[in-house]
């Protein structure tokens, strides 16, 4: 093939800056175009080629940045491709397709999920909520969705995620399928998904889901999120006087108001066992007496609050040899967070929520915890003592927990 043009000539010859197209042969062309500017012309290197009785003009790049030699190659290149029956522009086009759905590849669950926490969790009320919506996630659904593309999500993969613990941690499987759907709903708004959410509670899992035991009655009064106690008792200890120190014994031991109120001397044991053992006759619904252990900032409390002499009680009321009124704390919490409807009683679902969501505890250290009965044989297969040892470690884990790790 005979080659026309040569480096020096078309760098040096003013010819060259015409506006004109200059052939050096075998469809590779020197395109000289008017511009506005100094130099007043642009150079691009092009190989016109016949393709299906047209004929098509690939651009092989400016004069600046690519040589003769190198366009000649180029040329070349696209000279073999059209003998091997192949169209270059419409590989070149091909190609560019690929690299742009490969760029668009739609994210991962878990990647999706972290740009959404990100993107709501300023306006959300605590970092610690931010951390409990990632901990929920990371634990529960990014092992088993994580990876998966978030439009491929269907129905059977939520299962997968919150079946496992559907009945076993029922609050932590409510809030993990709640945010599933959250996330699933702004990946939609996004159209980054299309059709029905598979994590939607109504007309759709209810009736995949087994039902469940109905909640205790705990679990029906308004309660403070777990994540939100560590900075409540901050603000708790600050507080002076008889109801704000009876109020944090009644968080630590998961008292029921009616027992904490009326907690007496005689029912401590403050120098062997670290115990306090409500008897039968003030326990509610039950025949059995209820040891609770007493973590050491309980202790301290207990030790150290004012006290009437002579009265019984460890926390005193307003008139002599009375104890505090079974209101005292409700009006405190309510003082405290005015914008809440939470209730003391409460924090035991609070409690129960976290010792469900954040440890290992078994379900009937929990429940005994609570001085809930145990209907079944459970208890029997525990020694004795061995079961409130258990509970003496979920009981100062909780309190390390609710005080920020500094009890």
């Amino acid at each position: 093939m005979l080659e026309k043009l040569s480096p020096a000539a078309i760098t040096r010859k003013a010819e060259y800056r015409k506006p004109g197209r200059y052939a050096d042969g075998g469809g590779l062309y020197l395109q000289v175009t008017p511009k506005r500017g100094d130099d007043g012309v642009t150079r691009a290197w092009l190989f016109q080629y016949s393709w299906q009785g047209k004929v098509r003009q690939m651009g092989l790049g400016s004069f600046v940045n690519v040589s003769l030699a190198q366009a000649r190659k180029r040329a070349k290149a696209a000279r073999d491709k059209v003998a091997d029956g192949i169209d270059p522009i419409g590989e070149k086009k091909a190609e560019r397709k690929a690299a742009s759905v490969k760029v668009a590849q739609p994210q991962s669950f878990e990647a999706f999920a972290n740009d959404y926490i990100a993107t709501h969790s300023p306006s959300w009320r605590s970092e610690i909520h931010r951390k409990q919506w990632t901990s929920t996630l990371k634990t529960y659904a990014f092992p088993i969705i994580g990876r998966m593309a978030v439009p491929d999500i269907e129905t059977a993969d939520v299962l997968r995620v919150v079946k496992p613990i559907w009945t076993t941690k029922q609050e932590t499987a409510d809030r993990v399928r709640g945010r599933i759907e959250k996330i699933l709903h702004a990946a939609k708004a996004q159209e980054l998904r299309s059709g029905d959410n598979p994590a939607v509670w109504r007309n759709h899992l209810s009736h995949l889901l087994p039902k469940r035991k109905k909640k205790t009655k705990d679990d029906h009064f308004p309660a403070m999120p777990y994540e939100e106690l560590p900075a409540f008792m901050c603000e708790l200890i600050k507080r002076q006087g008889i109801s704000p120190r009876a109020l944090e014994v009644c968080i630590l031991t998961v008292a029921r108001t009616g027992s904490l109120i009326g907690m007496r001397q005689d029912e401590l044991d403050m120098r062997n066992e670290h115990t306090w053992t409500i008897p039968a006759w003030r326990m509610k619904r039950s025949e059995e007496e209820h040891i609770v252990p007493l973590p050491e900032r309980a202790r301290e409390i207990i030790k150290t609050i004012p006290r009437e002499k002579g009265s019984p009680y460890i926390f005193m009321g307003t008139k002599p040899q009375t104890h505090l009124s079974n209101m005292a704390m409700l009006e405190l919490l309510r003082g405290m967070l005015p914008d809440k409807d939470y209730v003391v009683h409460g924090f035991r679902s609070s409690f129960n929520d976290w010792a469900s969501e954040q440890t290992d505890a078994k379900h009937i250290v929990v429940e005994k915890a609570m001085a809930h009965a145990i209907k079944d044989k459970t208890e029997a297969a525990y020694r004795r003592g061995e079961l409130l040892e258990l509970r003496r470690t979920l009981m100062d884990q909780w309190a390390n927990y609710i005080y920020g790790g500094k009890q």
